[in-house]
């Protein structure tokens, strides 16, 4: 079976909001790739006696779900107890998953081994949004989950360890006590790791992503491990010296003593930085839990007063560290269009960890006002629509400012005029149509995961909840999302409207036909019992999850709908005849007539022109060691009629010197005689990030458009006549193909894609989309 585990890591990457977001709207994701390691210390020195927590903690209840990985029913009991001291002293209104794997380590001594799922930044509540926080804690901080496919924390238990597997508790002195551990391993998981990295060869130490626990880090100067220069050798000297904790809740919790760090002169990974100071902290009873070992026969049933006053001081804002000199002058200075706004980006100065950057002043030259602001991106409002600014930005700390750097010249314009369709659904996802010559739009509450339609019908929207909500005729009660695609069969009074949408919970592919009279529902796919494998020839129903996206064409004989097997990496397709669905496999199986075996479909749309099908789709083919995409392509696969395996395939855009990763979205329709194709494209330079937009007839050559002043292109791709509908810096833009000319159509800026269809009101073209929270119609 092809590679999966890296399939929901990829389709993150492609969509996440990774350039610039304003810390009102969007946040920074890395991956978590530090782990905090526990090793067997001593044996026969001292038992300690296991302490029962009262449930007296500083934190309320949380919930925490454990996916289990090959681990014994006893060693599940005792990580499960593990689990409930941590639900009593930890608190977040968001479940905390965790994903736990019981396997042999080649690692001398190791116990176990931990690490956070992803890190965060500039979300909003972030304490200092110039910091990565661990998933679970970030996710507690900000409300809600921020990363759905992914869990909050990844732990490793050695199973070769001498364990007890009594369950009694009562290890003998040359025994290892497993809740110990996991207690321990989940403290790293919450955020009690520092993410610095050491190289013994040269000396040099790093700390790319410096999280709220590398900020309370401090030398017996004063200087925060966080705020040293990366990589350096000063900062792999303070490595291997003295470290002390500076939080104010930690060191009351030790006394009024700044508790010390692990940090020998020679550097041991996953072990130095990251723990208590063994020599200090031994026999400290709970307080000892985070030094980097546990003697055998060693006991711990809390997290003890010290550790959850560290782990409370991180969800504070550090106090700034001493700053060294003046800022230098802040980089890559931009201002983007807005409405009556002005948005300005900008990367930080070069010391901005040694000068302590504490604000940025941003002075319109024009008037003469300055706005303060901690980070980039930030919005200058109260701006003249038509009228001409630009602004100089300068960082500032408690020794002075840095030399100004100015922008280049921007004017605000005005973005198109809308009205409230429907007030309670974020329309998270959207497609629209004509039903019977009446408007007719079907979108997807994110809120609350149903499928809803609005028919324009004597002047007034008649909104209607359809799939989500349960019922009879094949309703289901679970949350709806994932994809949403519309095609439409029949004529005047018998014209019926197709939808295919996710069904997010069994992660099947539902149907739903709508007409002026009725509704019918069915699952197309992904309800089988078992995963069909990609190699298999003669295809049936799977068990795959196929919710992630699809696409869809109708004749007036078979509908066709194509999806990608997220299980798989694959792109299937069903075509239903005479009422029955017969399936079939499309690409990503391997190389032999024409098909690829790159990761194909995380974004696929269709085009049905007589009797041939156009089918256009991404597909990654390298990702680096950090799995972030760094090569992919845009494929076509046509064919003449509904039969399987009679595609013809071919590559329309490859990795080249100009563009290294194909995709983001993509959109194919027919503008005049023509059927084009577009895409987003991003060069070595802006990786991860896309900067082109590429258009092309299937019958001829490429052309490349920027945004310019309107901010980095993104998904989604809607093309519609000689407009092509876009993300730039998260909000909506509308390109001219044949101008060139770009114009706002929404300033509201989105985590997510602003997924959009068009419909004709009253004479008037609409664009329709889920715009802050409303379901909207959009016109010039």
């Amino acid at each position: 079976m092809k590679r999966r585990s890296l399939a929901a890591i990829i389709a993150t990457i492609l969509l996440a909001p990774l350039f610039a977001p304003p810390a009102s709207a969007l946040f920074y994701k890395r991956e978590s790739t530090v782990w905090g390691h526990i090793f067997a210390g001593a044996t026969n020195v001292q038992t300690y006696n296991a302490t029962t927590n009262s449930g007296a903690s500083l934190e309320a209840k949380s919930k925490f779900e454990v996916t289990y990985n090959n681990f014994p029913a006893w060693a599940q009991s005792e990580i499960q107890a593990a689990v409930d001291v941590w639900a009593a002293n930890f608190k977040s209104s968001v479940p905390i998953k965790v994903e736990a794997t019981w396997g042999r380590s080649t690692v001398y001594g190791l116990l176990g081994s931990a690490r956070p799922g992803n890190y965060f930044s500039n979300f909003v509540s972030a304490p200092d949004a110039t910091l990565w926080y661990p998933s679970a804690l970030a996710n507690a901080l900000a409300g809600r989950d921020l990363d759905k496919n992914n869990p909050e924390m990844v732990i490793q238990v050695n199973s070769a360890a001498p364990w007890n597997t009594r369950g009694d508790g009562k290890p003998s002195g040359s025994e290892f006590d497993l809740q110990s551990v996991f207690i321990h391993e989940m403290g790293h998981g919450l955020g009690f790791l520092s993410t610095d990295s050491y190289d013994p060869f040269f000396g040099y130490g790093s700390i790319e992503q410096p999280t709220p626990y590398d900020a309370y880090l401090q030398l017996d100067d004063g200087r925060r491990l966080s705020d040293l220069p990366s990589p350096s050798l000063e900062l792999g000297k303070a490595l291997t010296s003295n470290l002390s904790w500076s939080g104010p809740k930690g060191i009351a919790a030790n006394g009024g003593v700044k508790p010390k760090i692990y940090a020998p002169n020679r550097y041991e990974s996953g072990s130095s930085v990251s723990h208590l100071d063994e020599a200090t902290f031994q026999g400290a009873g709970a307080n000892s839990l985070m030094t980097p070992n546990l003697d055998a026969g060693e006991v711990f049933r809390e997290p003890g007063a010290l550790l959850l006053g560290m782990l409370e001081d991180m969800r504070n804002k550090p106090p700034a560290g001493i700053a060294v000199g003046i800022p230098n002058p802040v980089r890559n200075l931009q201002v983007l269009v807005g409405d009556s706004t002005a948005i300005i980006t900008f990367n930080p100065p070069t010391n901005v960890r040694t000068a302590q950057v504490a604000s940025y002043a941003i002075r319109n030259i024009k008037t003469g006002v300055i706005d303060y602001a901690n980070s980039s991106p930030y919005t200058v409002k109260g701006l003249k629509n038509g009228t001409s600014y630009s602004f100089a930005v300068t960082a500032i700390n408690n020794n002075g400012t840095s030399e100004p750097t100015t922008s280049e010249v921007v004017t605000p314009v005005a973005s198109w005029k809308s009205s409230v369709i429907d007030s309670a659904s974020d329309a998270k996802f959207v497609a629209s149509a004509m039903l019977n010559n009446k408007p007719f739009v079907a979108y997807i509450s994110s809120k609350t995961g149903t499928l809803r339609t609005a028919v324009f019908v004597n002047g007034a929207w008649k909104k209607t909840v359809i799939d989500g909500m349960g019922g009879s005729a094949g309703r289901t009660a679970n949350k709806l999302g994932g994809h949403l695609t519309l095609c439409s069969t029949g004529s005047g009074t018998r014209q019926v409207i197709h939808l295919f949408y996710g069904d997010i919970v069994n992660n099947d592919l539902r149907h739903a036909t709508v007409t002026d009279t009725s509704n019918a529902f069915e699952v197309v796919d992904g309800n089988a019992s078992a995963i069909q494998p990609y190699d298999q020839v003669s295809r049936v129903r799977t068990g795959s999850d196929v919710s992630y996206s699809s696409a869809c064409v109708a004749s007036t004989t078979t509908l066709q709908v194509f999806y990608r097997d997220e299980s798989q990496g694959v792109l299937l397709g069903a075509v239903k005849r005479a009422n029955k669905w017969s399936y079939e496999l499309i690409d990503g199986d391997r190389k032999t007539e024409g098909r690829t075996t790159g990761d194909v479909a995380f974004h696929l749309k269709a085009y049905l022109a007589g009797a041939t099908t156009y089918l256009l789709y991404d597909s990654v083919l390298v990702f680096n060691q950090k799995r972030e995409v760094t090569s992919g392509e845009i494929r076509l696969a046509s064919r003449d009629g509904a039969s399987a395996n009679t595609w013809i395939y071919e590559t329309l855009d490859s990795p080249s010197n100009s563009a290294s990763v194909l995709g983001f979205d993509v959109s194919i329709n027919k503008v005049g005689t023509k059927i084009l194709g577009s895409w987003l494209a991003a060069t070595g330079a802006t990786l991860p990030n896309p900067s082109q937009v590429r258009i092309r007839a299937l019958d001829g050559e490429t052309t490349i458009h920027t945004t310019a002043k309107f901010g980095t292109p993104s998904a989604p791709l809607n093309l519609n006549g000689s407009t092509l509908i876009l993300g730039c810096q998260k909000r909506l833009c509308a390109l001219d193909t044949i101008s060139k000319k770009i114009s706002l159509i929404s300033g509201w800026q989105s985590d997510d894609p602003i997924q959009n269809g068009w419909i004709t009101l009253n004479g008037v073209r609409n664009l329709v989309a889920g715009i802050n929270g409303q379901l909207v119609s959009l016109k010039p």
